[in-house]
């Protein structure tokens, strides 16, 4: 049997009822699970404490003395067992609320101690709960001093006496079973060139530290290690797929791309869109499946470079198609592509699930024989019914909203896969894109088309709400619309319908018909409702939409220049920037304002003066990924969530670069790994890939 899959249970001081709450509570099963349980901090441990200089500052204090009486005291639930310890100078209370009648027993008045733990203040007075007791005669100053690692625990590892005493007496122990089983995992080549420690050494070192120095080597080796692994698995994926999954090949740039680019477009394009066209052709000319994902802020010309790469397929005599979460979406895209088209041969439809039964049934016709050249629809798309001449690409917009499934789908509608292109207009950090998607090609634009004004952003308090009420009278006199977003959170559902249908209350009463007309939308409506006040809104019907956050993304109303966002305190970075991007769309300057409520945390404020400061999706989504971690950026229906065990994606970005480069060289040099030099990389990687558990790799 593999040593790695061994269980915790025959560790020292574990057990089999302590290895079951390893199990439960922290996932600690098998000798690889405890081996990578790295701590998650430490503490210098070469330091005694004088009592009487303790302040609030000291968390973890080690102190010598010896106790001068314990007792123990009966409370309103149970009992505790209190010891008065002195250093010779000062006293202090040592606590226990379990398991005491054996300490009291074993705790010897006549000798000397070390107390070890984390101070606790009670009326100005410190003591210290459950500390560790270690007799001056049996104090070993080469196993004990110095940096200590403390691992992380909760109430039930506690309750069933798993200390950190026990967890570094298992760990010690561990190590030493384990020590002519660590076998290297890099090349000579990598782990001469970065001067890096060896594993067995990384991991004694990351768990028993002897001086810092030793802890900040151990610590990069295994960061890189983690790293590495993740960027091989998905670089050795993406060369992988370009080698295997054969393409259509795109030859030609023909009439159709070339009468568009000269005489159609609707503005110059810019830099970036420049760039990512150049790319995409390149993809469709190599015979390998495209697989690229364009990351394009909100505005930033990403339908267009879309439709001249559905051209370059046309101008091979392959059709298109266009794929958008919702009807409202897939209907914009449809009258966009239309009116861009209209002068050219081109017969551009669309699909969705409100298409009629007669016209599907035409459009399913066409599609098979070739007279429809570009498809715009929902899900409709991927139903089996739907069948092409000859599908060359397709283009997926706001892919996060589509199942990898559901993509999928789309690959069997040819005898070769169609090049995908997906699109997405929240910014990713680059970083995480690495991590996440980097089995794909990824492109970005980050330039606004020329004419493109920047939104106004300001911050309110309700002190102005009299002064907004105003500004938004003078905004709908000239014409323009405006958005009322309120926040709708799961747990607080009936305090938040309450806070919205309060506001549209609010709102008609301050603009009341037949003057203004506002119009509602909330997730509690039905989807015809939704659909009715959404096209009543962006029919210039209604002038205000009082919402929450369920109103489209993509969703293109040129004359709404106003959002208004409410308690923007309680929405994410990432959808404060989703929301003001549902403005700005038209010429005429656009405004966004954020009220606040009066009592926020740091974190809320910071949120919002970045909002203020820039609007940059891109650097909004660095400061996202620095306050709420990768997971929550990714989002958890994302298949590409990485939970890391050492290596961290916002502090450990340089290490990341690292990786990838090696990785990148590895992958160029040795696609297959077969050479022998790798075959340490080789043998990781396919322990790796075997069991993705070992690292908690992307599922």
């Amino acid at each position: 049997m593999d040593v790695f899959k061994r269980s915790v249970e025959i560790l020292k001081g574990i057990g089999p009822g302590r290895a079951k709450i390893l199990a439960k509570e922290l996932n600690l099963i098998t000798f690889r699970d405890f081996l990578f349980f790295f701590p998650y901090r430490y503490v210098d441990r070469s330091k005694f404490h004088l009592i009487n200089n303790l302040d609030e500052t000291n968390i973890d204090v080690q102190i010598k003395g010896k106790f001068l009486n314990t007792k123990i005291i009966q409370q309103k639930k149970g009992k505790r067992l209190s010891g008065i310890f002195t250093d010779g100078i000062s006293t202090i209370e040592l606590i226990w609320f379990r398991g005491f009648k054996w300490i009291k027993e074993n705790i010897d008045l006549n000798s000397k101690y070390v107390v070890y733990g984390k101070v606790n203040w009670f009326d100005n007075r410190p003591t210290i709960a459950h500390p560790e007791l270690t007799k001056i005669n049996n104090y070993n100053i080469k196993k004990i001093s110095g940096i200590y690692p403390i691992y992380s625990s909760t109430e039930k590892t506690l309750k069933y006496g798993i200390s950190q005493k026990v967890i570094r007496v298992a760990m010690h122990n561990l190590i030493d079973i384990l020590k002519d089983e660590l076998s290297e995992s890099l090349s000579n080549k990598i782990l001469s060139e970065l001067k890096l420690t060896s594993l067995k050494k990384s991991f004694y070192n990351i768990h028993f530290p002897k001086n810092d120095a030793e802890l900040t080597k151990a610590r990069f080796r295994l960061k890189f290690e983690e790293l590495f692994f993740i960027q091989l698995q998905l670089l050795k994926r993406h060369s992988d797929n370009k080698a295997k999954i054969k393409g259509y090949e795109f030859p030609e740039v023909g009439d159709f791309f070339n009468t568009f680019y000269k005489n159609h477009l609707p503005f110059n394009l810019t830099n970036d869109q420049k760039k990512v066209i150049k790319e995409i052709r390149k993809d469709l000319g190599t015979g390998s499946q495209m697989n690229r994902l364009l990351q394009g802020d909100v505005g930033s010309g990403k339908t267009i470079v879309a439709l001249l790469s559905m051209l370059i397929a046309l101008d091979n005599q392959f059709q298109a198609c266009f794929m958008a979460p919702t009807e409202i979406l897939a209907f914009q895209h449809h009258n966009n592509l239309k009116s861009m088209l209209n002068d050219m041969p081109i017969r551009v439809e669309i699909l969705t699930g409100s298409t009629k039964s007669s016209i599907r049934k035409e459009i399913h016709e066409k599609l098979l024989n070739g007279d429809i050249n570009i498809i715009v629809g929902t899900h409709s798309l991927i139903e089996d019914k739907v069948l092409f001449k000859n599908l060359g690409i397709v283009i997926i917009d706001e892919q996060h909203r589509f199942g990898v499934a559901q993509r999928a789908k789309l690959w069997y509608k040819n005898k070769f896969p169609p090049h995908i292109l997906v699109m997405t207009a929240t910014p990713i950090p680059r970083t995480l894109a690495m991590s996440i998607y980097g089995d794909l090609d990824f492109s970005i634009i980050k330039e606004l088309p020329p004419g493109r004004k920047q939104i106004k952003t300001y911050l309110m308090g309700e002190n102005n709400r009299l002064r907004l009420f105003k500004f938004i009278r003078e905004q709908i006199k000239i014409g323009r619309q405006v958005f009322i977003v309120y926040p709708l959170i799961e747990e607080s559902q009936k305090m938040d319908y309450k806070d919205l249908m309060d506001g549209y209350e609010s709102i008609c009463r301050e603009f009341p018909l037949p003057k203004y007309k506002v119009s509602i939308m909330h997730g509690k409506m039905k989807t015809e409702a939704k659909d009715y006040e959404m096209k009543r809104f962006l029919q210039g019907k209604s002038q205000i939409m009082v919402s929450t956050t369920v109103i489209e993304v993509g969703v293109n109303i040129p004359n709404a220049n106003v959002m208004i966002i409410e308690s923007s305190e309680r929405f994410g970075l990432s959808q404060l920037h989703q929301l003001r991007g549902r403005v700005g769309r038209g010429s005429d300057q656009s405004f966004c304002i954020l009220m606040k409520g009066k009592k926020i945390s740091k974190d809320a404020e910071l949120r919002l003066q970045t909002m203020v400061k820039t609007s940059d999706g891109f650097e909004i989504a660095e400061v996202d990924l620095k306050l709420r971690g990768p997971g929550d950026i990714a989002g958890t229906q994302q298949s590409g969530i990485i939970r890391l065990k050492i290596a961290d994606l916002v502090k450990d970005q340089e290490i990341l670069q690292l990786a990838r480069s090696y990785a990148n060289i590895l992958i160029k040099s040795d696609p297959n790994l077969d050479l022998e030099e790798n075959k340490n990389v080789r043998s990781e990687l396919n322990k790796i890939t075997s069991n993705k558990k070992i690292w908690n790799l992307i599922s």
